[in-house]
Order: C-alpha cells, then sequence, then structure tokens
C-alpha cells in the first residue's frame, strides 16, 4: 500500500488533495469512499473511474478547508479492509490545461497493433500534443480507440497523424472534441460501392451483356479521369433497349455493404436523418429509401418507353457538384448547417460533398480521394463509420 500523508493537515491544506484508489472492483467502494469524504466534511471537486479487467482505478480530488484531520487516516484504515491501494498527491490548486482545446482523435484498425498506437502517440507528441484521456470504443469489427488530445496545432498533428494511417494501415480521424462533434445530425452517403457493395449501372450491363465496356468508363470515372456526367450518359446509351424486367432482376442481385444496416439503425436511434445521394438511378435508390427507412433519396431517372429503356437519362444529372448541393438543400430541410453533416463517398465525384460536410469520409476510396478528404475508413464494414462519432461498440445495434 503506497501512502503520502498520514496523519494531521500538512503546511499545504489549501491545495487540492488527489486521493487515488486501486484494485479489484466490487459494489459500493465508490460509495463508501464518497461517505468517507462526506464524514470528513471535505468538498469534492471533480472524480473520474476507470475498471479495466475487473480492476478499478478511481481519483478523487477534494478539498480539505475545515475538514476533519481524520480523514486521511480514515481512508487508509478503509483501503487496508478492502484490499485496494491508496495514493494521495497534493496538486495544483487550478489545472493548467483546462482552458486548452481539445481533439478528438479516432483511432480504428484491423488490426490495431502496439507499434501502431505508439506511432500516434508518436506524432502527437511530435506536434506538441498530449493525450488526456484514452477510451476503448470497440474490438470487434475493429479495433477501436478515442484519444482526447489537447494541442495547439491540431492542422499539424492531423497531417502527421495521417501520415502514421497511410503507414501502418490504419485509419485516424481528427475532430474537435466538444459541441462540434456531438452536434452532428445528418449523414449523406453515396450509394454505388458505399452503402451498397455493388455498382448498379454494372449490374445492368451484365443484363445488357456489355459488362466489360461499362466497367472501364466507371473505373475512369470514379479515379476522375473522366467528367462524370459524360461517362453517365455513354453508360447509359450502352444500355438502350432493355426491358424493364431487368430492373428487377439486377435489384434482386444488389448486396448491402457489411453493416449497413446497423450503421442506418443506430443512426435513427441516435435521432440522425439519414439520406443517399447517388449518380446511379432513383429505380434503386427508392426501394433503397423504403427497405432501410431512409429519410431522404436523390439520383438520376432513367427515360423508360413501352416497358423498355432509351438509353437517356431524364433532366440534369446528379454528377459532383450536384451532390454538393444536395447535401447543403438537404441539410436545410433538417434545419441544420452544413457542419452537422457527415458525408460518405468512395469516388471523385463525391469530393465537392465530402467537402461541404462537416466530417467528409472516404470509404475504402480510390487514392485520390483518400488524399483530399477529411479523414478514411479502410475496412469493408460501414458501421466502424459510427466509431468517429464517438459510439462504443456496446451501444450499436446489431442488425445485419
Amino acid at each position: 500500500m503506497s501512502t503520502g500523508p498520514t496523519g494531521g493537515l500538512d503546511a499545504d491544506a489549501k491545495l487540492p488533495l488527489l486521493i487515488r484508489v486501486s484494485g479489484r472492483d466490487r459494489p459500493r467502494l465508490t460509495r463508501d469512499l464518497l461517505g468517507l469524504v462526506a464524514e470528513a466534511g471535505a468538498q469534492l471537486e471533480d472524480m473520474e473511474q476507470l475498471v479495466v479487467r475487473e480492476r478499478l482505478t478511481l481519483d478523487m480530488l477534494v478539498r480539505l478547508d475545515g475538514a476533519s484531520d481524520a480523514l486521511v487516516r480514515d481512508i487508509l484504515f478503509w483501503g487496508f479492509r478492502n484490499d485496494m491501494t491508496i495514493d494521495f498527491e497534493r496538486v495544483e490548486a487550478r489545472s493548467q490545461r483546462a482552458a486548452l482545446r481539445r481533439h478528438a482523435v479516432t483511432v480504428l484498425g484491423q488490426p490495431l497493433t502496439p507499434a501502431a498506437l505508439a506511432a500516434v502517440s508518436e506524432a502527437v507528441a511530435d506536434t506538441g500534443g498530449n493525450i488526456d484521456r484514452i477510451v476503448r470504443l470497440a474490438t470487434t469489427p475493429v479495433t477501436a480507440y478515442d484519444l482526447v488530445v489537447i494541442v495547439a496545432d491540431p492542422d499539424a498533428m492531423r497531417t502527421a497523424l495521417m501520415g502514421v494511417a497511410q503507414e501502418h494501415g490504419i485509419d485516424v480521424a481528427v475532430q474537435v472534441n466538444g459541441l462540434e462533434r456531438r452536434a452532428k445530425r445528418l449523414v449523406v452517403m453515396d450509394v454505388d460501392s458505399t452503402l451498397i457493395a455493388d455498382e448498379v449501372i454494372e449490374l445492368l450491363a451484365d443484363e445488357a451483356g456489355c459488362r466489360v465496356e461499362v466497367e472501364a468508363v466507371t473505373t475512369a470515372a470514379m479515379a476522375g479521369e473522366l467528367d462524370f456526367e459524360t461517362s453517365l450518359r455513354e453508360r447509359v446509351r450502352r444500355l438502350a433497349g432493355l426491358e424493364v424486367a431487368a430492373l428487377d432482376r439486377a435489384a434482386a442481385r444488389i448486396r448491402l455493404t457489411p453493416g449497413a444496416r446497423t450503421f442506418v439503425s443506430t443512426l435513427q436511434r441516435m435521432g440522425f436523418a439519414v439520406a443517399v445521394v447517388s449518380g446511379g438511378f432513383t429505380v434503386f435508390t427508392d426501394r433503397l429509401k423504403a427497405e432501410l427507412g431512409l429519410d431522404h433519396a436523390y439520383a438520376n431517372t432513367l427515360e423508360i418507353v413501352d416497358g423498355r429503356l432509351t438509353g437517356e437519362v431524364l433532366g440534369s444529372v446528379v454528377d459532383r457538384a450536384r451532390k454538393a448541393e444536395l447535401l447543403i438543400q438537404i441539410a436545410a430541410t433538417e434545419g441544420i448547417l452544413p457542419s452537422q453533416t457527415v458525408a460518405i463517398g468512395d469516388g471523385a465525384n463525391d469530393l465537392d460533398m465530402l467537402a461541404a460536410s462537416g466530417l467528409g469520409i472516404a470509404f475504402n476510396a480510390k487514392p485520390a480521394v483518400r488524399a483530399r478528404a477529411h479523414t478514411t475508413v479502410s475496412v469493408p464494414h460501414l458501421d466502424v463509420i459510427l466509431f468517429m462519432l464517438g459510439v462504443r461498440g456496446a451501444e450499436v445495434d446489431q442488425v445485419d
């Protein structure tokens, strides 16, 4: 058992006393310690508790002005009876860090190794940051930790952490740890290769017998090598003459991305609005909206005449610029600011939408998109994005 003061109050009696209790957790320990503090007439200034594998660490910061001299003796005796280790330390009257701004650094990995976490910690320290708190968020389907960091230059830290993420194959998100993070209320997603694991136009191309040609155009468009509207119209023209029944067959083959139902369900339980903005087609996004209970869905409309596709798209195309416009429009409809939105996408036509949001996430994205998004997710599980919102794994609805 470790002890500091062993009897009466010393010359530093006006300084707060930090009481640290550690040992095997059990019921009533917190109540007992608070009872001793109350009986002595001490004032409680702060308290934090952590339990790891049934081992408790409990910190209480108390002011002893006018308190009974017996408090330290009584706590030591209580600790001896309960087989708990007790430490005492006089600390500053005021925290030197209280006014400093904190950032949340969320780290995801599959796996998340000690070497990767050490590199994250080193990057924080090298850019003048200090880790104030660490909380484990999840162990499945990824390992995730939230680090609360005090740092004067978050941009420098973010740049250093992006290098660590690339080197170690992990994902790192940096956000202000305050109302900005907790105020997120809308998620806007791309559909193809984001909400679903497929590219719908390629499923349609299977039906039309032109998959190889369409795939080549899709790849060029998603990599930003080809104007999206031009590429879309070129691909749709190859579908001319396809019967409407082929749309139903393609819809039946759509696979939701792993974790998609869990992601949407948990967001809805948290009070989020959920929207999809797609460069695909309304015939599919409308079905997804009904199936998942989405709040908004926007996409392109295929022209159908006499039960067959004409190879044309009606109206303006939902392209890169339009996606960003729709995010702002949906946010206004929901009565929130764009800074309260999260945008998720994988292709170059998602970049403006990601930039317009409060948190733009490149989901298993092309390199050009990863380089320009606020953060990345590199594992094929949509629900891990919840951890970047500070949600713990135990709080997630597992409905997939």
